[in-house]
């Protein structure tokens, strides 16, 4: 099944590809994303009524992968 895109809705052009930049060590933002399971609705990202397609469930995803779990203390 195809999904419709909102015109509204941003999905970057990089054929599904996540930029290694940000997968190189934890971000505040990734930090707080882990920190909250990737809940969409707790991240505070959601007030900024942007209009992308979140990527950092794959961001995680390869933090992991690559450097491990966090330190919760680290933030």
């Amino acid at each position: 099944m195809e999904r419709e895109y909102s015109q509204t809705e941003f999905y970057p052009g990089t054929n599904g590809e996540i930029s290694n930049s940000i997968t190189k060590s934890w971000t505040e933002q990734a930090l707080e994303c882990y920190s909250i399971g990737c809940d969409c609705k707790k991240c505070s990202l959601k007030n900024g009524n942007y209009s992308f397609v979140c990527q950092m469930p794959k961001v995680i995803d390869i933090l992991i992968s690559a450097i491990g779990k966090p330190r919760m203390d680290m933030a």
